[in-house]
């Protein structure tokens, strides 16, 4: 306590520097996280530091992704932190893609779920694992376009009760396209909600990448169809 606020805030960046990308449901949880919060105990001027500056600077997974009992959970971990913890968070991820097939009755927007209490999120990362809509799934998918549907409506559900975010950030894993049915529906979401969406460090897209995605239809149209190449081109001029 004798060092100056800023050197004690870099020692706290130090000490919590092994809790993960995202803070999740998770049995490790105990290893990884719950030791060092041991420090919490200290003295209520170190709590009151110590536990802001954790959970202000940590990103919290909305719906957990661990396989197992904590997937199927009722009781995400944002539900089982006290108003005062959510309170103080700043960014919070959605991934999309676990439970393609059959998504987990616990992931479910409402009033339990604690997401009113997060005033101070202006961040909130959407990450996608998957596209259901792409071909290597079908016969596996519970209906075409079901997944697709529920993650587009889950999303705007967040959203809803998140009117302090500024910024959307998008990224997914390689086998994800921008252009597939899954992030266009995610994207078009957040595009009537006039929040300006950012691109993550991952699948390093860009602003510029639906020019991308019309020049390769305008290629696929030019194999064996001239004509209606022709026009698609015409009514992009």
């Amino acid at each position: 306590m004798d060092l100056p606020p800023e050197l004690r805030l870099r020692v706290y960046k130090y000490y919590f520097a092994n809790g993960g990308d995202a803070v999740d449901l998770d049995p490790d949880n105990h290893v990884r996280i719950g030791k060092a919060m041991a420090l919490f105990k200290t003295c209520r001027a170190i709590y009151s530091e110590a536990a802001n500056f954790f959970y202000h600077n940590r990103t919290f997974r909305i719906f957990p992704c661990h396989p197992g009992k904590y997937f199927r959970s009722k009781r995400p971990l944002l539900a089982r932190l006290t108003p005062e913890q959510r309170s103080v968070i700043s960014s919070l991820e959605l991934r999309l893609g676990p439970g393609w097939n059959k998504p987990p009755r616990g992931w479910v927007v409402n009033d339990a779920l604690g997401l009113r209490d997060c005033a101070s999120v202006r961040k909130l990362q959407v990450f996608v694992e998957c596209d259901p809509s792409d071909g290597m799934f079908k016969g596996f998918r519970a209906a075409d376009g079901f997944y697709e549907g529920f993650c587009r409506e889950i999303l705007r559900d967040v959203l809803a009760q998140l009117p302090s975010v500024r910024t959307i950030e998008f990224d997914a894993w390689p086998s994800v396209e921008k252009s597939g049915d899954m992030m266009r529906g995610l994207i078009d979401v957040v595009t009537a909600l006039r929040v300006p969406i950012r691109w993550g460090p991952l699948r390093g897209w860009t602003d510029e990448d639906q020019e991308d995605d019309m020049e390769f239809n305008m290629a696929r149209l030019s194999v064996g169809q001239p004509v209606l190449a022709n026009t698609f081109a015409g009514i992009l001029a």
